[in-house]
C-alpha cells in the first residue's frame, strides 16, 4: 500500500515539474540538393495571451528547417521573401561565390525570388542561415528568421557518432526575448533593448526534450542578438566538445564548461548512458560572475542593456532521460578528423591589422575609425593568398567577429598561442573578442574571385546591433586580369515569345559571360534574381503570373545591362 502511495505521488511529482516545460520544438529536416524557402511572417503562442508576430520560413512558426547537404553537391536555393520589406539571407560559414553570399548587397524584395547555387565545398559542419539586410537584422533576427545547415562527407558518415535527427542528434538555436505588454517582441525600431529577458530553445520557452540513455549529439548555436552563453550541465558532468564552427575536431575535447559567443557553433556529445530512465538533467548557462565585458553578464535588469537573466545561471534545455535505442552510441572515438592547421609561425603572403574603434557616448562601434559604407571595399585579398589578421579590442566591451567566405585557424590570442582555447581548436569563422584583447587568425582565401564592388564579402561583429550601427567591413577577392581590352556584345534575344515555363536567351557574341539576370515587371518590380544563371539550361519562369516582363542581363566583364521584354503566357 504504501509502495503505491509512493509511487502514485512520484508520478503526481513528475507531471508536475514536466508541466512548468514545453515540448521544444525539432525543425523539419530537409534533404536533397535543391530547396525551397518561404520566409514569411507567422504567429506563436509563446506566453498566455496573445499570438506573438513572428518571422517563419515554410512550415516553421520560428526559426526555419534544417537543410541537410552533402560535400561535392551542387547545391540550389529558391528563397522567396514573402515579408513585407526587403530581407538577404546569408549562409554563414559557407565557402561560396561572394554573389551567392547573401551579404547587404544581395538584397531580395519583398515578392521577389532569389536563385542562388553553389557546389559545397565544406568538410562536414554544423552551418546556419539568418537575414543580413543592413540596419533591419537585429528586427528581423528577432522575429526569429533562420535555420542550420548540417553538412555530411564520407569521413564523417564513417565515425561512430550519433546521426539520428531528432532522436541521438538534436540541433538546439539558444536565444532570448523581451516582449510588450501585448506580447510582441521587443525590437528595433521602438525598442532598443539588446538583451532578452525570457530563454527560447528552438523558438520554444521553458523547453525540454527526452533524449535517449546513451550517448546524444547535441549541435549548438548561440543565435542571439548580443548575450554570450557559458554552458554546462547541471550535475558538473564532463561531455564532451567534437566539432566547432567549421567541422569536426582532429579529437574530442573534455570538458565541464564552454563559452558560446553569438554566432559561433559547437557539436558536443554528453553521456546518458548512466542514467536512470524518467530522471532529469539540465543544459544551463553558467553566466553569473563572468568578467568585465562579457555580454549578458551587466547587472542591470531594466534598460538598453538590462535582462531578467543578466548575470544568473539559469536553464537553457531541460533533458528528461528515455529508453536506449535500437542502436546506440556508446563511446565517444578517440580520433574524428586528419586536420592540418596552420601555426602561428606559418609563412603567410599579407599580414593585417584591424582595430575595434568607437564606442564611447554616441558614437557607434567601427573598424580602424571606418564607418561602414555599401560602397566602400576596406580590404582588397589576391585570390590563393594565405594571410594572417590580428584584430584588436581595446574598448571595455566583449565583441563577437565574424569573417565570410573561408574557415580559418586561430593560432594566438594576445600573441601568445598557448591561450587559444581547447574548445576553438578546429576551423572557426567566429570568434569572441573580449575586452582590452587581439585574435590572430590564418586563413587561405581560395576558390572565388569576383572584382566586382557591388557584391564583396564582409567581416563584421556579430552582435545584431553594432552590425546594423555600421561595425562592419567588405572586401573582395581578386585575380590577375586578363590582357583583353576588347569588350563582347551584350546584346541578347529571347526565345521563346511568349514563353510558358522556360525562357532561353540567345547571345549575339559567343564571349558574353552572363553575370547576373533580374527579372522585373514593366512598372519595375523585381520578381527575380538570378545570380550567374546557368542559361543554358534555360530560365524557369513557371513561378510567374502571365503578364509581361522585362529581363535584364548583366555582363560579367563590363557589369552593365542589357534588357529585353518578354511575355509570360
Amino acid at each position: 500500500m504504501k509502495k503505491s502511495i509512493f509511487t502514485l505521488l512520484f508520478f503526481a511529482i513528475t507531471l508536475f515539474v514536466q508541466a512548468q516545460y514545453n515540448t521544444m520544438s525539432v525543425p523539419e529536416a530537409l534533404y536533397g540538393t535543391t530547396f525551397n524557402l518561404n520566409i514569411h511572417e507567422s504567429t506563436k503562442q509563446l506566453r498566455t495571451g496573445n499570438l506573438t508576430v513572428t518571422g517563419s520560413i515554410n512550415n516553421e512558426t520560428f526559426w526555419g528547417p534544417t537543410l541537410f547537404i552533402n560535400k561535392g553537391d551542387e547545391v540550389h536555393l529558391n528563397v522567396t521573401n514573402n515579408l513585407n520589406e526587403s530581407t538577404t539571407v546569408h549562409w554563414h560559414g559557407m565557402h561560396l561565390p561572394a554573389v551567392m553570399d547573401g551579404g547587404p548587397h544581395q538584397v531580395i524584395p519583398a515578392g521577389t525570388l532569389w536563385q542562388p547555387y553553389w557546389t559545397v565545398k565544406n568538410q562536414a559542419a554544423t552551418l546556419w542561415y539568418h537575414p543580413h539586410l543592413h540596419e533591419t537584422t537585429h528586427a528581423q533576427m528577432t522575429k526569429g528568421v533562420g535555420g542550420f545547415i548540417i553538412v555530411k562527407d564520407p569521413i564523417e558518415s564513417a565515425l561512430a557518432l550519433p546521426r539520428t535527427y531528432g532522436v541521438d542528434d538534436i540541433v538546439l538555436a539558444l536565444t532570448s526575448r523581451s516582449y510588450t505588454t501585448a506580447n510582441q517582441f521587443e525590437a528595433p525600431p521602438t525598442s532598443n533593448r539588446v538583451y532578452g529577458d525570457y530563454m527560447l530553445t528552438n523558438g520554444t520557452p521553458n523547453a525540454q526534450i527526452s533524449l535517449p540513455k546513451q550517448y546524444v549529439r547535441l549541435r549548438i548555436l548561440n543565435a542571439e542578438i548580443e548575450r554570450g552563453y557559458n554552458l554546462g550541465f547541471s550535475d558538473n558532468r564532463t561531455f564532451y566538445i567534437i566539432a566547432n564552427d567549421g567541422g569536426l575536431l582532429n579529437a574530442p575535447v573534455a570538458v565541464t564548461r564552454v563559452k558560446l559567443m553569438v554566432g559561433e557553433r559547437i557539436e558536443i556529445m554528453v553521456n546518458l548512458g548512466n542514467d536512470t530512465v524518467g530522471s532529469s538533467l539540465d543544459l544551463k548557462a553558467y553566466n553569473s560572475g563572468q568578467t568585465l565585458g562579457f555580454p549578458g553578464g551587466e547587472p542591470n535588469t531594466t534598460g538598453q542593456f538590462g535582462s531578467l537573466l543578466n548575470n544568473i545561471d539559469f536553464t537553457v534545455l531541460h533533458i528528461n532521460v528515455a529508453a536506449t535505442t535500437a542502436n546506440p552510441i556508446t563511446s565517444v572515438p578517440a580520433t574524428l578528423e586528419n586536420n592540418t592547421y596552420w601555426t602561428a609561425t606559418t609563412p603567410v603572403n599579407v599580414t593585417r591589422t584591424l582595430a575595434v574603434t568607437g564606442g564611447q557616448g554616441p558614437t557607434p562601434f567601427t573598424f580602424d575609425n571606418t564607418p561602414f559604407s555599401l560602397t566602400t571595399i576596406n580590404k582588397t585579398v589576391n585570390l590563393n593568398d594565405t594571410e594572417k589578421w590580428t584584430v584588436t579590442n581595446n574598448n571595455i566591451f566583449g565583441h563577437s567577429f565574424h569573417l565570410h567566405d573561408i574557415e580559418f585557424k586561430i593560432v594566438a590570442r594576445n600573441g601568445v598561442t598557448t591561450q587559444v582555447g581547447t574548445h576553438e581548436s578546429g576551423w572557426k569563422d567566429t570568434f569572441y573578442l573580449p575586452r582590452n584583447e587581439s585574435v590572430t587568425f590564418i586563413g587561405k582565401f581560395d576558390d572565388f574571385a569576383d572584382s566586382d564592388v557591388n557584391h564583396p564579402y564582409m567581416y563584421h561583429c556579430h552582435f545584431a546591433g553594432h552590425e546594423d550601427g555600421g561595425m562592419m567591413g567588405q572586401f573582395i577577392v581578386t585575380t590577375a586580369l586578363g590582357n583583353d581590352d576588347v569588350n563582347p556584345s551584350t546584346d541578347f534575344n529571347v526565345f521563346p515569345n511568349p514563353a510558358n515555363d522556360k525562357l532561353y536567351l540567345n547571345l549575339s557574341d559567343s564571349n558574353t559571360e552572363v553575370y547576373y539576370v533580374t527579372i522585373v515587371t514593366v512598372t519595375g518590380r523585381v520578381v527575380m534574381m538570378l545570380p550567374q544563371p546557368q542559361w543554358q539550361n534555360g530560365i524557369d519562369i513557371s513561378s510567374l503570373s502571365s503578364g509581361v516582363y522585362v529581363i535584364q542581363m548583366m555582363d560579367k566583364k563590363t557589369k552593365s545591362l542589357t534588357a529585353k521584354k518578354f511575355i509570360k503566357k
